[in-house]
């Protein structure tokens, strides 16, 4: 395992780190402590040393589950996590649906979910905070960011930054945000199968000197190259609600691109694909969906693989343009269009 400083910070990051959703939100199967305790600290043991989290994930449990699985040592990881959803005054928070709960900015709610966290993380602070799926309102709430440097100040912090989403989009509101904002980090959804707005989002990254963090790094496990036309997903696994249209192309897609793991010895796909994000050196770290063991050790050696070349880059290009050879409809993505005056206003902000 290798590791990358988050700019302008001394904060040393695992290239490779872990998404706790996938073992507190219910979206990936049901965990006890106890299993989630093993997949932590087995991933820790391999050199995973950043953990990614959110107060809404399982209500608490996506950082409670920290603290039980590392004990005294969870001041020794590096722990990123989120704010914003009010789970306090609704309770669950977010159904398997998508639905959103609202989003509370107030200064005193932001200190309150802080204490919070820091609490069911056993922490003094917390290494990286992000505001949760950042939109217009918060990007120009001047509050927010006001708050954060005052708990940076406090040391209840060390660094903060945004977390684009829930879904694939917003891609003004993360320009924005990188341009006016004195963040460290975005969090993003990017893979060789979901670039935009992925790419101009690390552009505008490296224009202003942010780190970028990449969750769904295997576009939700297609490109770990493990699926079939057969592959069947659990009752609860959020990947049983999408057209049969999304496994089929992908399985299509994912033999244009088998060859990064085919001329390398030993390397896989689930490797290569985080290797393809890793090439742009303002990428801190990754996230992929860990569900279980094997996934642990296959990304662990990620920083072992040789680098892709720039004839390979310039080829998964030519592929990306042409869509990998398959026609499917454009997918919808959120947020402020690029076009409109609210972004103009936003961009010039």
């Amino acid at each position: 395992m290798k590791y990358r400083l988050i700019p302008g910070t001394d904060i040393s990051v695992s290239e490779v780190g872990f998404g706790v959703w996938t073992l507190s939100a219910g979206w990936w199967g049901d965990y006890s402590d106890d299993e989630a305790s093993r997949l932590l600290t087995r991933a820790h043991d391999l050199g995973y040393t950043f953990f990614d989290t959110a107060d809404t994930y399982g209500n608490g449990r996506g950082e409670s589950i920290l603290a039980t699985a590392f004990g005294d040592g969870v001041k020794d990881i590096v722990v990123g996590t989120k704010f914003g959803y009010d789970i306090y005054g609704y309770g669950e928070a977010r159904s398997r649906g998508q639905r959103e709960l609202p989003q509370i900015w107030e200064p005193e709610y932001i200190r309150y979910a802080c204490e919070q966290s820091l609490k069911r993380l056993g922490r003094d602070n917390i290494d990286l905070y992000q505001v949760h799926n950042v939109k217009a309102d918060s990007v120009v709430n001047d509050d927010i960011y006001d708050t954060l440097d005052a708990l940076k100040a406090e040391g209840k912090i060390r660094a903060y930054g945004v977390a684009m989403g829930p879904a694939n989009g917003w891609i003004v509101e993360g320009k924005a945000a990188m341009r006016s904002r004195d963040i460290s980090t975005v969090q993003i959804i990017n893979n060789l199968f979901e670039q935009f707005p992925g790419a101009p989002l690390t552009a505008e990254a490296k224009e202003t000197g942010k780190g970028v963090l990449v969750r769904v790094p295997h576009s939700s496990g297609l490109l770990e190259g493990h699926y079939t036309e057969d592959t069947q997903f659990e009752k609860h696994d959020h990947r049983r609600h999408r057209p049969r249209s999304w496994l089929l192309n992908g399985i299509q897609k994912l033999e244009t691109v088998s060859f990064l793991a085919e001329t390398r010895d030993g390397a896989t796909m689930g490797q290569m694909a985080l290797k393809w994000l890793l090439s742009e050196p303002h990428v801190v770290t990754t996230l992929p969906n860990i569900y279980d063991e094997s996934q642990i050790e296959d990304f662990a050696g990620t920083s072992d693989c040789a680098d892709i070349t720039p004839d390979e880059m310039s080829r998964l290009a030519d592929l990306y343009a042409e869509n990998f050879g398959i026609e499917e409809p454009v997918m919808d993505f959120k947020g402020v269009a690029e076009d409109s005056e609210e972004a103009r206003v936003l961009l010039s902000a």
